[in-house]
């Protein structure tokens, strides 16, 4: 069986790396359709009938696909329907953000069947991450039933980082300075002789929310990441952008007051130093003094805390929401005036707030753009939740496995050998 111990493969655009082969273009129409006869797979994708039944004989072999009884006649014989399996492979993603891991165990459908997170200081411990992360991977193959770990055909995890697929073992310095640059993840998940996929975590949220959240049916749109970090995944024409390098979508780093607080990038007044995780603290803990009967004027500030207090209106976490939302609306005006996308899509804790935040920030992005475009995009917030970028992650490995899956031999034909 063919397999791919201690490798990183490069990252999926959300499109075929090759042309498909027939099996390959088969065994993804069963995937689209769930249920389908041989009849219509041969019209729908203009093949003979006898090239389809040998297509199926082999897709068979691989439990992908079974016999579900008949289907409804159409003036003939009732056809035999033919049913993708969703739970017949497991995949991992992981979601390395800034302070936290999470990582989940899904179906063929993304579909999570188990999860676990625990807060982390990624960015300062590289080492104890690696190891968090190969525990709670053997925790979500654990809980994920019987046999997941054998089902498994690979790992995808995302990461608050740049990303070139040229070379996805790397990571950014600037952004993950303590890492020497390489994330080294691969090697450590050698045994599970898997393929091991990495992008940046805005980009894998912008795959989750296109495949299964609020972007469905969407070419062209940006998904914003909101958390300690700031970033932003671009889709044009069905797909990623990235740019020469892999650092397309920085929106953290467009500096938005020349004369602002230096960024760890070295620039002044980036995005970050308003919006990102530790601005925002430092920021409640500025207007402690305005509020002293806040439910935030006292205790350590985080995410979480200031997402509760303005649930309930409170007004000094409202104040912080209404400059969020100032700060974060002229970095999405200059990107509508730019790229024009149909949707932006906002992800990560604060994004749970809905219009309390979206409200104000749709405001700001009118008085400051070309206003037919603005008015034209829509902002919303993701529909997955705290789990959104590591299902992305787990669907860059089922994206490259139905597109191309050579890299995932075993999926087509468990009785390929080295």
């Amino acid at each position: 069986m063919t397999r791919f111990p201690g490798r990183v493969v490069g990252a999926s655009d959300f499109g075929p790396a090759r042309p498909p082969a027939l099996s390959d273009a088969v065994l993804r129409l069963i995937w689209e359709e769930r249920r389908i006869s041989r009849a219509e797979i041969a019209r729908r994708a203009d093949l003979s009938r006898s090239t389809v039944s040998e297509i199926v004989e082999t897709l068979l072999g691989t439990g992908l696909v079974v016999e579900a009884g008949e289907g409804v006649s159409r003036g003939g014989r009732r056809p035999i329907v033919l049913e993708f399996q969703d739970a017949s492979r497991t995949i991992v993603g992981v979601d390395m953000g800034a302070a936290h891991v999470t990582v989940v165990c899904t179906d063929l459908r993304a579909r999570v069947l188990a999860a676990a997170r625990e807060p982390h200081p990624v960015q300062a411990d590289p080492e104890g991450t690696r190891q968090l992360i190969r525990r709670l991977i053997e925790t979500v193959l654990s809980a994920g039933g019987e046999g997941a770990r054998d089902r498994l055909i690979g790992i995808g995890i995302g990461v608050p980082s740049p990303v070139d697929i040229r070379h996805p073992d790397r990571l950014s310095p600037i952004a993950m300075p303590a890492w020497d640059g390489r994330h080294g993840l691969a090697a450590l998940c050698a045994d599970l002789r898997v393929p091991v996929q990495v992008d940046n975590d805005a980009n894998l949220g912008a795959l989750a929310e296109r495949w299964w959240g609020a972007a469905q049916g969407l070419d062209h749109f940006a998904y914003i990441k909101l958390g300690t970090g700031i970033g932003a995944g671009h889709v044009i024409d069905g797909r990623i952008h990235r740019g020469a390098s892999g650092v397309g979508g920085e929106i953290g780093h467009i500096a938005i007051d020349p004369r602002g607080e230096t960024c760890n990038c070295g620039n002044r007044g980036c995005l970050t130093t308003f919006v990102g995780g530790p601005a925002l603290a430092a920021r409640i803990v500025a207007l402690r003094a305005v509020y002293p009967q806040s439910l935030l004027a006292d205790g350590h500030p985080t995410l979480a805390r200031l997402e509760e207090a303005a649930r309930v209106d409170d007004p000094l976490a409202l104040q912080v929401i209404h400059e969020v939302a100032e700060h974060l609306g002229i970095a999405i005006a200059g990107m509508l005036n730019l790229l024009n996308p149909a949707a932006v899509i906002l992800g990560g804790r604060i994004a749970g707030l809905g219009e309390k935040l979206i409200t104000p920030l749709r405001a700001t992005a009118l008085r400051r753009t070309f206003v037919p475009a603005a008015a034209a995009t829509e902002i919303r917030a993701s529909t997955l939740g705290a789990q959104g970028i590591a299902i992305g992650a787990a669907t860059l490995v089922l994206d490259t496995a139905l597109h191309d899956p050579r890299r995932l031999r075993p999926i087509l034909d468990p009785r390929v050998t080295d």
